[in-house]
This record gives structure tokens, sequence and C-alpha cells, in this order.
């Protein structure tokens, strides 16, 4: 069976990662507890996030807004709709144009069913999301914490969570990926949510503004 979190076991989830790590501990201290980061399990949570892609989350927003500013509520019939032109207006690259309109074909022709994946082992949603060109496995991991709200993801491929990882455990700059992964290790079954540690110290820091 899969852990979920939510707004009932969140901040005892936080808790008990501040009783296993002292860093972890001290960020909460400092910061208090991240904000629950969540989003619904649905198509327009999908673009958004392959919007996110290598990307500031400044210009993902910009991106999104504008979209959703030309369509309203993102549905695959409306990015089908839609011209090359029109998406380059709303600051889509061509490459994702291409994924948004994969992605769209694939939940209209029923290849993909959400709601079917939302329940399903982690394994075979990252089988099936990946199935879709544009989605790897960065873009399954932030889908699998924010919007299905799993517990136990650690998305290495996000550079702001392994920079804030870097600081707080004062890594060396030729740690490698497994080490950090040996690091979290002590995390399980909860590093989603000691990601959301992380991230909360990062943007903290740097006092980024982040928009809804």
């Amino acid at each position: 069976m899969h852990q979920t979190f939510d707004s009932a076991n969140f901040k005892k989830i936080c808790n008990k990662l501040c009783r296993i790590d002292n860093d972890l501990h001290a960020i909460v201290r400092q910061y208090g507890h991240p904000p629950m980061w969540t989003r619904p399990a649905t198509f327009q949570t999908l673009i958004l996030t392959i919007l996110e892609q290598q990307v500031s989350l400044a210009s993902a927003y910009a991106a999104f807004k504008k979209l959703k500013e030309k369509i309203g509520y993102v549905t695959p019939a409306k990015i089908l709709s839609l011209t090359d032109a029109e998406l380059r207006s709303c600051y889509f690259s061509r490459q994702k144009i291409i994924y948004a309109r994969e992605l769209a074909k694939a939940i209209q022709s029923k290849r993909l069913r959400l709601n079917k994946i939302a329940i399903a082992h982690e394994d075979e949603i990252r089988l099936e999301l990946k199935k879709i060109k544009g989605i790897g496995d960065w873009t399954v991991d932030v889908y699998l914490m924010h919007a299905l709200q799993r517990t136990d993801l650690f998305p290495l491929g996000d550079i702001a969570l392994v920079n804030s990882l870097r600081e707080i455990k004062q890594l060396h700059k030729n740690t490698t990926k497994g080490d950090m992964l040996s690091i979290a290790e002590s995390w399980r079954p909860y590093r989603t949510i000691a990601s959301m540690i992380l991230w909360n110290a990062y943007i903290k820091k740097r006092n980024i503004k982040l928009q809804g």
C-alpha cells in the first residue's frame, strides 16, 4: 500500500524527521514547517510541470499564466486547438509544444488515464507517464510528490533540492548523487517531506517569492 501525506499528518511527519536529523531540525527551527505544496492530480498540473522543466519557477509561472489568460482552465482539447504560434506566444519552447501536444493526445485517446494511475504503484505510474514524449523522472517525481502526495520521493534531478542538501550538509562539490541518496536513506519513508523542508530552506535563504 502506498503512503500519502495530507494536512492531518504533514506536520507530524516533519516533526518525526526533525527527531531523526539535526540539520532538518535546524531548518524547521529557523524557518518553521514548510508549506504543504500540493496540486490537483490533473492534466493542467502536468502541463505546468512540463513548463517548469529546466527553467526558473518565475519563467514557468509566466508561461502558465499567459496560457490560462488565453484559454482558461487547461484541457487536452484546448491545447490541441492552439497553433504553434499561439503556444509560442505563451512562451512555450519548440520542445514543450511537442510535449504538451503528446500529453494531450495520450489523455484524449485514453492511452493515459490519470484517475486510473492515481491509485497505482509508483513504479507503474512512472512507467505509464514516461511513455509520453517529454516526461522524464523529474516530471514524474514532482507529480507523485505534489499531485498524488506520495511520501517517499527524492528527485535528484531537482537543482534547488540538490543545492539545498549540499548547503545544509556542507557537502563537497564532488559529492555524487549516490552519496546524496545515502544521506536521504535515513529519511525513508518520508523523503518527500524532507525534500519540502530542504526546498523551504532554499527559498527562504534566497528570498524567492513564489506565485500561486
